[in-house]
C-alpha cells in the first residue's frame, strides 16, 4: 500500500519468526539479501532470542521431572504483546520507506494481526509456509481440518514436556537424548537435512513458546489486512503445514478479497528448508524490487 511519501523509496523487509524460534533463523537469508543491496531486519518476538528463557532443568544433564514444572516468564505474553512489538518496529522502519512484512509458520498469526492493526504502514505481507487464518478463528481450528490430515506435527508434539495449561507455555525438549527426537525433527521439519544439520537446528530452537498463541484470534479482516498486497510462498514438501492446508489458506484469502488475489510462489522444500536456499532469496529480492 504505497503512499506518495514512500513511493520510489527502497523497502525494508521485516522478518517474523515462527514458534520456538528466533531471529537467528533468518540469518543466512538476510545475509544474502543484504549482499544484494536490500534492507532487511529480523525481529525477536517478546521472550525470544536475546531474551529467551532457558529452564535450568533443560541444560545437560537434564532433569526431566523438574523441566515439566519449572515456571517460565513467557507464560505472561500474549498475541497482543507480539503485535505491539512488531508495530513499533514497523513504524520506525516506515520512516525509511515502504515495509514488507514477512512471517514464517506461526509468525503468520502476527503478520495477519499487524495487517489488521496498521494496514497503511505495510507495502506487502508475505507468508512463508505460514498460518494465514481467514475463515476459522485460529491455528488450532485449522489443525482439525481435513487439509491438515497429513501433517506430522504430532511427532513434534511428542517432544512436549509438562502441561501447557499449567505452565502457560508449550515446552519442547529439542535436546532430548532419545534418538526418536532427532528423527521426529527431521521428518516433520527438516526433510532432506543431514543429521548434523538437524542437530544444529535443534540446538538453536527454543524450548518455550507462549501457549495462548495457537488459540488466539488470528483472522485477517477484509477492510484492513485484505487491502494489503500479499504473497504466499508454498513449501511443496512441507510436512508440518501440508501443501493442502497452505492451499486452503490461499483459497480462503482469495474468496475474502477477490479484487486482491494472492501472489503464490512454490518452493520444493521442507518446513525449515529454504531459509538458506537461493529460491527464497530470489522470491524476496523480486518482491523488494531492484535496489538503488
Amino acid at each position: 500500500m504505497a503512499t506518495e511519501e514512500s513511493a520510489g523509496r527502497r523497502p525494508t523487509l521485516v522478518f517474523i519468526h515462527g514458534t520456538n524460534a528466533n531471529a537467528y533463523g533468518w540469518t543466512g537469508l538476510i545475509t544474502e539479501l543484504t549482499l544484494r543491496g536490500h534492507r532487511c531486519l529480523a525481529l525477536d518476538l517478546p521472550g525470544h532470542g536475546d531474551r529467551q528463557f532457558i529452564p535450568h532443568a533443560y541444560q545437560a544433564p537434564q532433569d526431566l521431572e523438574a523441566l515439566a514444572t519449572e515456571p517460565s516468564p513467557l507464560a505472561g505474553f500474549t498475541i497482543d504483546d507480539y503485535v505491539d512489538h512488531v508495530v513499533r518496529v514497523v513504524r520506525r522502519a516506515r520512516r525509511l520507506g515502504p515495509v514488507i512484512l514477512v512471517g514464517s509458520s506461526q509468525g503468520g498469526v502476527t503478520v495477519s494481526r499487524v495487517g489488521n492493526a496498521v494496514p497503511e504502514l505495510l507495502e506487502r505481507v508475505v507468508y512463508v509456509a505460514a498460518y494465514c487464518c481467514v475463515d476459522l478463528p485460529n491455528m488450532v481450528s485449522y489443525l482439525e481440518t481435513p487439509e491438515n490430515s497429513e501433517s506430522l506435527l504430532h511427532l513434534i508434539e511428542a517432544l512436549k514436556v509438562g502441561d501447557p495449561a499449567a505452565l502457560g507455555v508449550s515446552r519442547l525438549n529439542w535436546r532430548s537424548a532419545d534418538p526418536a527426537a532427532l528423527s521426529a525433527i527431521k521428518r516433520c521439519l527438516a526433510g532432506d537435512f543431514t543429521d548434523d544439520a538437524v542437530r544444529r537446528l535443534a540446538a538453536v530452537l527454543e524450548p518455550d513458546e507462549t501457549a495462548t498463541i495457537p488459540r488466539s484470534e488470528a483472522r485477517g479482516e477484509a477492510h484492513t489486512w485484505g487491502r494489503i498486497p500479499r504473497t504466499y510462498v508454498r513449501f511443496t514438501e512441507d510436512r508440518l503445514i501440508p501443501p493442502a492446508l497452505q492451499d486452503r489458506f490461499i483459497a480462503e484469502a482469495d474468496r475474502l478479497t477477490p479484487d486482491n488475489p494472492t501472489d503464490v510462489r512454490d518452493i520444493a522444500a521442507p518446513h525449515v528448508g529454504p531459509f538458506h536456499r537461493p529460491e527464497l532469496v530470489a522470491v524476496l529480492a523480486e518482491l523488494a524490487g531492484r535496489p538503488e
